[in-house]
């Protein structure tokens, strides 16, 4: 299938997620199906653009792609391309890189390093420069990440509630910023053994997050889930959609686990 030439489309902050999840279509006869979907896997990570492929778990998809970069028109003509092949579309999900807007400021890091542990002059100003390095890198994996192929993906949508006796909104800035800031403490504590990554859907998709969670021990996944349930920023403000996870496999072992082996 050819596809229309178009501009770019590039976000001036973050990159394009599109997370697809499809089918096989057992009535799509095409021995050299497979070998179109890894072409155009490998065509699309040419152009500068990441693909994590994976086996879905459970009867919600077979195959799960999460394609992510700095083009949404090169991912639309992605899908578009996948279309084509004996991969029938039953579900995606859109989203943005994003950087928290609760992410302490350089004015606030030295407040707290003054008040909380006493800090001042050369000491202070060394510190500093650790934060900002520390932060500098934190920002750029958030907004131009480059997930890493381990064992297992799961990915799900969530929004913060609207209740009138829970309106994440109708709170004042510094109290969500007090309960993020907890919320984002537990992340921390699974520090390489999962990798996290929040992208943001408002005006893209029906919920307002995407989270996607990347780890090589599923208990792992099972346990960050389940401890962030009694935060306060989900025990009372949040709302989750459906949970899709698959193994995350190379393009060709991914459709040979679905029943496309003919990609070499």
């Amino acid at each position: 299938m050819s596809v229309v030439p178009f501009p770019p489309v590039a976000p001036s902050v973050g990159w394009g997620v599109l997370h697809l999840f499809f089918v096989v279509d057992r009535d799509h006869e095409e021995p050299l199906g497979a070998r179109r979907i890894v072409d155009a896997i490998s065509s699309l990570e040419a152009d500068g653009h990441q693909a994590l492929v994976f086996a879905v778990l459970g009867h919600k998809a077979d195959l799960g792609i999460m394609a992510l970069g700095p083009d949404l028109a090169r991912l639309q003509a992605f899908q578009q391309e996948l279309s084509a092949t004996p991969l029938a579309l039953v579900d995606s999900y859109m989203s943005l890189t994003e950087l928290s807007e609760y992410t302490a400021t350089d004015d606030q890091e030295r407040d707290r390093l003054v008040a909380e542990e006493a800090l001042s002059g050369d000491e202070l100003e060394a510190r500093l420069t650790e934060w900002r390095e520390r932060m500098e890198h934190y920002q750029e994996n958030r907004l131009h990440p480059r997930l890493p192929r381990k064992k297992l993906i799961c990915f799900y949508p969530m929004s913060k509630r609207r209740d009138a006796d829970a309106n994440w909104y109708a709170l004042p800035f510094e109290e969500r910023r007090r309960i993020m800031a907890g919320h984002a403490r537990i992340g921390r504590t699974y520090a390489g053994r999962v990798v996290q990554l929040i992208t943001g859907s408002l005006g893209f998709d029906d919920w307002e997050w995407g989270v996607t969670l990347v780890a090589d021990d599923p208990v792992t996944i099972k346990e960050i889930v389940y401890e962030m349930r009694f935060d306060e920023a989900s025990a009372r403000y949040a709302e989750f959609g459906p949970f899709i996870t698959g193994l995350l496999l190379d393009p060709a072992d991914a459709l040979a686990r679905v029943g496309l082996p003919d990609a070499g």
